[in-house]
């Protein structure tokens, strides 16, 4: 889908991303993940696409398994169970690679794909049908986690991407995982729009 058709099947304007009227349902892209349930905002999402072949970028963190060519941009590949502290994704056949965009400040966005077992569907979820995110007793950061949407009497995790892929943190982690034992930094890759 463009970015048009989705920003339309999400219910906003689809000129200067006006969002859709409050109280509305909003959709989610519902996925899998290390056996648990998670859900991003539609408006965010660019493109789903097969899991294939990444380019491996030396002296990357864990969580940065490499990088794809998505017409003729770089896109780094996050593998979003190693952001969460969890043993990397086994690649499988319903593992894909949901191409996202993040606003890293007004006016300025990257494109990140992140690596998922399985996209499951698209659902529209009531505001009134959203708690707030748990206090305690989270499996990831309670600040990744935008709340927890009420589905079929069953819990969805609806991350907060701007926190979770959050540019600058990224950034920080790769500049880590590319310095040499002197301190000096390496060359790597960069988060850029």
């Amino acid at each position: 889908m463009s970015q048009t058709q989705l920003a339309v099947a999400a219910g906003s304007h689809p000129v200067a991303g006006l969002p859709a009227g409050i109280g509305e349902p909003q959709q989610y892209l519902v996925f899998s993940l290390c056996g648990e349930t998670f859900a991003i905002g539609i408006r965010s999402i660019k493109e789903i696409i097969e899991y294939g072949q990444l380019t491996e970028v030396p002296m990357m963190p864990d969580l940065v398994r490499g990088v794809i060519n998505l017409r003729g941009a770089v896109v780094p590949v996050v593998d979003l169970a190693v952001r969460f502290g969890r043993a990397p994704t086994a690649i499988a056949r319903r593992t894909c690679i949901v191409i996202v965009e993040i606003e890293a400040q007004p006016g300025a966005s990257h494109v990140i794909g992140v690596i998922v077992d399985a996209v499951n569907e698209v659902l529209d979820i009531p505001a009134h049908d959203i708690e707030p995110p748990p206090s305690f007793g989270a499996r990831i950061r309670s600040d990744f986690v935008e709340g927890m949407g009420k589905v079929a009497g069953k819990f969805v995790i609806l991350l907060n991407l701007q926190h979770a892929l959050s540019v600058d943190e990224l950034v920080d982690i790769v500049g880590v995982a590319g310095e040499t034992e002197s301190g000096a930094v390496r060359p790597g890759l960069t988060f850029a729009g």
